[in-house]
């Protein structure tokens, strides 16, 4: 059985920007939820599923200067560093399973739009939850598939949630800001509905 670091270095290898569905040339909601906390540019930036995303780009634009963009696909990594040239040496490149990450530091911001939906067994879901306790000390941003959009992603199984019901799996340390549900439109003009919410680390 192929291995799930197997499978998305396969779609990276074989598919090109266009003809993945996750593809966003302008990472809109992403970038407003950032904007809406207001923080220093020296914060420390994650996005959890980076891939080979824009959104580190933008966030380059922006100034910020200790971006991390983890992948479990080195081929993922690779296309970034591509298409960034020189810039790239900006950014903290992690090629590694969230479920096995060992940070060397906590994070301001924990951005995560690609890799939570696909964590579809308690133990995966548990371990990503307290990674992400430990070691956050500000802000999540989260993005998954609702439970109006699709129930597979890539040929894989996902894990579809509601505001509440991500909310619920997020009570123990987090306390959730604002959520808003959106269409998303994938280069082949499908529809794809995401729910993103947006939490503060409760540190009591």
């Amino acid at each position: 059985m192929q291995s799930t670091k197997d499978h998305w270095e396969n779609v990276y290898l074989k598919k090109q920007p266009g003809e993945v569905s996750w593809t966003q040339e302008f990472p809109k909601t992403s970038l407003e939820f950032i904007y809406s906390f207001h923080l220093p540019k020296t914060a420390n930036i994650i996005d959890v599923g980076g891939g080979d995303s824009k959104l580190v780009d933008h966030l380059l634009d922006e100034g910020f200067s200790n971006i991390t963009v983890l992948d479990i696909s080195a081929n993922a990594i690779g296309r970034a560093k591509q298409r960034l040239g020189n810039r790239s040496q900006k950014v903290n490149w992690v090629v590694s399973d969230i479920t096995e990450f060992e940070p060397h530091t906590n994070f301001d911001l924990w951005h995560d739009r690609a890799t939570f939906h696909f964590l579809t067994s308690r133990k995966q879901v548990s371990t990503y939850i307290d990674i992400a306790r430990r070691w956050i000390t500000g802000y999540l941003v989260i993005g998954t598939f609702s439970d109006s959009g699709p129930k597979k992603c890539s040929g894989l199984d996902i894990k579809q949630y509601s505001e509440k019901s991500l909310e619920s799996e997020l009570k123990n340390g987090f306390e959730k800001i604002r959520c808003l549900t959106e269409d998303h439109i994938t280069p082949f003009n499908t529809i794809q509905n995401f729910v993103f919410c947006s939490f503060r680390r409760r540190l009591d």
